[in-house]
């Protein structure tokens, strides 16, 4: 299940490089393609390379799996790396729909299913901002659930501010979801999750959900 690279460059090129046949796939045979992506310190090297991915642009729809809710130029925002690291060169044609201020479910809803999924974890399994500790969690994870945006209370996370997530019977409706793992403390997050711990990232840990994980060391 867990894919292993040498080192985060390989773990980088190989995320963007397999992003990129989900996107250009879905250009060829349904004429749009959407991405999820996502925030932290995983995705920023993969949004370095894919951003001159050989793509007609014009034709993606990008949004997130989770947003804080701050201003889109604050260091935390998720919308702001997305548009720092991705959306320049050939990307910048992409069509960004973000996640704060909060949008209409059903403008989710037309994304979906998703072509492309980015996702990273936290040292507490936590997947976008699907967090321990939250009173909804359980509803958050029901993959039977009607919403596919929640909200998340300020006081979880780092930083400990309110936030939107998808739901992950939104994040199920995907054609494809990479988990980009890197370092010895998240590796052994995630073969707890494997081993049966109660964490949300055991959540996507199912067969009908098509999750791969990509770990490097470092």
């Amino acid at each position: 299940m867990i894919e292993v690279f040498a080192n985060g460059d390989g773990l980088a090129e190989a995320a963007a490089a397999e992003v990129g046949l989900c996107l250009r796939e879905a250009l060829r045979s349904r004429g749009r393609a959407s991405l999820v992506g996502t925030g932290g310190r995983s995705p920023g090297p993969v949004y370095d390379r894919l951003k001159d991915a050989d793509l007609d642009w014009a034709r993606v729809n990008i949004t997130l799996s989770d947003e804080r809710c701050v201003a889109p130029d604050h260091p935390d925002s998720n919308q702001r790396l997305v548009r720092e690291r991705l959306l320049s060169g050939p990307a910048a044609r992409a069509h960004l729909i973000a996640l704060w201020p909060k949008p209409e479910a059903a403008v989710i809803a037309a994304l979906s299913p998703f072509d492309a999924v980015l996702l990273g974890m936290g040292e507490d399994g936590h997947v976008a901002s699907l967090i321990p500790g939250d009173p909804d969690l359980a509803a958050k994870l029901d993959p039977a659930g009607a919403a596919l945006l929640a909200d998340t209370p300020a006081g979880l996370g780092s930083p400990p501010v309110a936030r939107v997530t998808l739901t992950l019977k939104a994040l199920a409706a995907s054609r494809a979801i990479f988990l980009l793992l890197s370092g010895g403390a998240k590796r052994l997050v995630i073969d707890r999750a494997i081993a049966g711990d109660d964490l949300p990232v055991r959540a996507l840990l199912r067969p009908d959900i098509p999750l791969r994980v990509f770990w490097s060391p470092n």
